[in-house]
């Protein structure tokens, strides 16, 4: 899995509401995202800049994120963030700290590999989950998870079920479809006419 640096600044938390919604707004105005850190026995409320995040955020790779605080490093991963509703910039982001010998649940992409039976016939191979969660321990999670899609016929899927990995549980429903090939109106009048 790559790594990226992200570089914050702890901030303090104020006790009033109507203090900390003002707090986080300046923080916004001023370019900044707050952020916080969980997992690493306490919580640590942090800000980066848009700008830092940017790498991290618009890309379609996952990493670990080497989180610089006031000069302190920890490993971590991007758990969850918010955007805004109209202006789609970033609100608010989770972080996770790893520890080495605890699994994470994380989410990777899928990456479909092969030329589909069902295509070569004139099917069309969509692919239904982008993504798959994973439980593993962070060493262990591929920058990808690849699915070989060669044996695949018309009007057949392959599901979660049928997928392993070593060293990783799959934790989406074992029944969804990662992807299917689909019959075209073409393949479909080959098929008729091929039955005549």
């Amino acid at each position: 899995m790559r790594s990226i640096e992200v570089k914050g600044t702890a901030r303090t938390i104020a006790e009033r509401s109507s203090e900390q919604a003002r707090a986080l707004k300046e923080i916004r105005n001023n370019g900044g995202v707050p952020c916080v850190l969980y997992g690493g026995g306490e919580v640590v409320h942090f800000t980066v800049t848009n700008e830092g995040l940017r790498n991290l955020v618009y890309t379609p790779h996952i990493h670990v994120v080497d989180l610089i605080i006031d000069g302190k490093k920890v490993n971590a991963i991007l758990k969850d963030i918010q955007f805004h509703p109209v202006k789609d910039t970033i609100l608010h982001v989770d972080f996770y700290q790893i520890d080495e010998a605890k699994p994470i649940v994380m989410e990777v992409p899928v990456q479909l590999e092969g030329l589909a039976e069902g295509v070569k016939a004139g099917g069309k191979l969509a692919l239904q989950m982008r993504k798959l969660k994973v439980k593993a321990l962070y060493n262990v999670i591929p920058e990808k998870l690849t699915v070989n899609v060669s044996h695949l016929g018309l009007g057949k899927t392959v599901k979660v079920g049928e997928l392993s990995y070593e060293g990783l549980e799959l934790l989406n429903a074992k029944e969804a479809v990662v992807c299917a090939v689909k019959l075209t109106r073409a393949a479909r009048g080959a098929a008729a006419a091929a039955g005549k």
